[in-house]
């Protein structure tokens, strides 16, 4: 298992930010894209509809001066031979009007306009519109419309990244919060509320759960500190009343299980001040190797220890041990508990390698279940009935003194069989004083 410190690398992730201005982005690019489109749809269907009535009035004009005069005015031509195919046979007096995409000497593309000067097999008076400076002004206005988003692009995208900043911000904090809820912090809180969107709805939604989780645990802890008080009395009664049974296998017995009861009232006394923060380590410079080598003697188990930094017999005298900075109680109980859970739950042997400032203890059993290492060890569960049995606080206990000291537990199974309990132990510091060597 590993502690709630120990989790794996989170995957890369894209920033928020980054999504909302992508988002943001894309959007006025495609408003750009439409916009300019349509644009160029509606003035180029302009300056076709404004070509053709231009045509089909200077042909009315041509036709009405040929008429009176037989003169050719305003451009008019009879019968040109560019002129389209649909209008070389118009019905007569119908005016006609026919776009010609062709462009040839900077002429074109053209709108015709034309109409019969009189019966069937007359002539007929045409007249061509260009169009070119009109369309040439429409690739401008392209131009200009293209510069035009690429600006509005240039400054919505500055606007997206502050915005997404702010709202990343508001996030990352609600998140925070979050985190160290789940880590265990019970007073963290993500503070009164600024705005009025869901951010804030989501703020003030996990205040509420921190809020309501806080007054769940304080209540456990306040009940499991009561009854391991409450019962303190009538155990150590029960341990006087055994000393007054005569000798006998049935005095064996009950003392035994008054001192299993009396160890259990301890060790609830002792998980409800971890978890009411009541505890204070008294931290000294002291050697890591002889703390466990006096840890594992007070177990009394058969316990193979090797202590890999430890000077050899021969060095100088003033060679000094490895030291670590820590509370040498808290240590203890730390390993003592690891110990027993090793001799208790796996098979021999158990062996405590100690090396820099890591302390490992493996045994050569089952190993640890699967939910203890998924979920971390639970108060009164001891796992799988191959584990052997126990009241489960042995662990819980470890891993809260752990954390009191700043350490880091982590519980795992070892590739060819058993469990291994991995402690690692802050380098020390040179500020406080040493206790004399054990």
């Amino acid at each position: 298992m590993r502690s709630p410190s120990f989790r794996g690398p989170r995957p890369a992730r894209l920033a928020l930010r980054w999504k909302i201005t992508a988002l943001a982005a894309a959007t006025a690019c495609l408003v750009a894209a439409v916009v300019g489109v349509l644009v160029h749809l509606w003035t180029a269907q302009d300056i076709r509809n404004r070509a053709e009535a231009s045509a089909s009035n200077t042909v009315y004009s041509a036709m009405d001066t040929y008429r009176r005069t037989h003169t050719l005015a305003n451009g008019a031509e009879l019968d040109p031979d560019d002129l389209p195919a649909a209008l070389r046979h118009p019905a007569d007096g119908e005016r006609h009007t026919a776009f010609d995409p062709r462009v040839e000497n900077n002429l074109g593309p053209s709108v015709w306009g034309a109409q019969r000067v009189g019966g069937p097999g007359s002539r007929v008076l045409a007249v061509r519109i260009n169009m070119s400076s009109e369309l040439h002004e429409l690739r401008r206005l392209d131009a200009v419309m293209a510069v035009a988003s690429l600006l509005a692009l240039a400054a919505a995208v500055p606007l997206a990244i502050y915005g997404a900043g702010l709202l990343g911000r508001r996030l990352r904090r609600v998140s925070e919060t979050a985190g160290r809820i789940s880590a265990g912090d019970l007073d963290a809180r993500t503070g009164p509320a600024r705005g009025r969107d869901e951010v804030d709805d989501i703020a003030a939604t996990v205040d509420l759960m921190a809020d309501s989780l806080a007054r769940q645990l304080r209540s456990e802890r306040r009940f499991t500190a009561d009854v391991a008080h409450e019962l303190r009395t009538p155990v150590g009664g029960l341990l006087a009343a055994a000393d007054l049974l005569p000798a006998g296998e049935t005095e064996d017995l009950l003392r035994a299980r008054v001192h299993d009861l009396r160890g259990l009232v301890e060790d609830l006394l002792e998980v409800s001040r971890l978890d009411a923060g009541a505890e204070q380590p008294v931290r000294a410079h002291v050697p890591l190797g002889a703390v466990v080598r006096e840890a594992v003697v007070r177990t009394g188990l058969d316990t193979e220890v090797t202590t890999a930094d430890d000077p050899p017999a021969a060095v100088p005298r003033g060679r000094e041990a490895r030291t670590v900075e820590t509370d040498p109680r808290r240590l203890e109980r730390i390993i003592g508990n690891l110990v027993v859970n090793a001799h208790r739950h796996g098979r021999a042997p158990v062996q405590v390698t100690v090396e820099g400032h890591t302390v490992v203890v493996r045994d050569h059993g089952p190993g640890f279940p699967p939910d203890v290492l998924r979920e971390g060890p639970r108060r009164f569960h001891t796992g799988a009935a191959e584990r052997g049995s126990g009241h489960g606080l042995g662990l819980t206990i470890a891993l809260g003194q752990a954390r009191l000291l700043g350490a880091e537990l982590r519980l795992e199974n070892a590739a060819d069989g058993g469990a291994v309990a991995t402690l690692h132990l802050p380098a020390p510091t040179a500020s406080r004083p040493r206790l004399p060597h054990l």
